[in-house]
């Protein structure tokens, strides 16, 4: 009688395991599954900011973003949808400066706050403050490449500079003075792919907004 009840438990032990095991499969996302899950996150952010996203030909005729800080129409929360990355970004200041030249090298101070998407909270916040990363920016072309100088965000993630915060680069002047129209000012709205290193593991997107002064050579 023992050698039968043995029989029986021994099946129904190896189907306990193989339910715990596809059990513990099934709670493992996918690497789609979380891109999926951060495509649904980015258009409750796009919805509940009331943002109206524009095509990149519409906003190429004129490389304005209506907003309601600057306007021109300050009923408008605009951002352009660049298909290519996946970037969102309004232009609320261009600045009163100077684009960079194609083969120029040029040093940005830049404030900014960094708001997690996924997860609700601000990571960073200068926006405001005297605190400003030096970012050293190179035009070839089209092409733009940036790295961090040493600072409190270097010190994070070190000297990368995501991807997303170059995308507003060839629409911007930032001038020298940090207060009034002088400086630029952009939000962004970047996918993980675009942005730190934290947010490529995590298949988190980020909002950004950045606020830019060129220095004096």
């Amino acid at each position: 009688m023992t050698d039968n009840m043995q029989r029986f438990k021994m099946p129904s032990l190896i189907l306990l395991t193989l339910a715990i095991s596809v059990a513990s499969c099934n709670k493992t996302e996918t690497y789609a599954e979380k891109k999926a899950r951060e495509s649904e996150q980015i258009q409750d952010f796009i919805s509940e900011r009331n943002i109206k996203v524009i095509k990149l030909d519409e906003f190429l005729k004129d490389t304005i973003t209506d907003n309601p800080e600057e306007g021109p129409d300050k009923t408008l929360n605009e951002y352009v949808l660049f298909p290519e990355n996946g970037v969102y970004m309004q232009i609320v200041r261009r600045g009163e400066g100077t684009a960079l030249d194609d083969g120029e090298t040029r040093l940005f101070n830049v404030r900014f706050l960094e708001y997690n998407i996924a997860t609700g909270d601000t990571i960073d916040m200068s926006l405001h403050t005297n605190d400003s990363e030096v970012v050293k920016c190179t035009r070839t072309g089209s092409y733009y490449t940036a790295v961090l100088l040493p600072g409190s965000r270097m010190a994070r993630y070190g000297n990368s500079v995501p991807s997303g915060w170059l995308v507003p680069m060839p629409f911007i002047t930032p001038g020298f003075v940090y207060n009034g129209l002088n400086a630029s000012k952009i939000k962004i709205i970047v996918p993980h792919d675009q942005g730190t290193t934290t947010a490529m593991n995590a298949v988190q997107p980020y909002y950004y907004e950045l606020i830019i002064t060129s220095q004096k050579k």
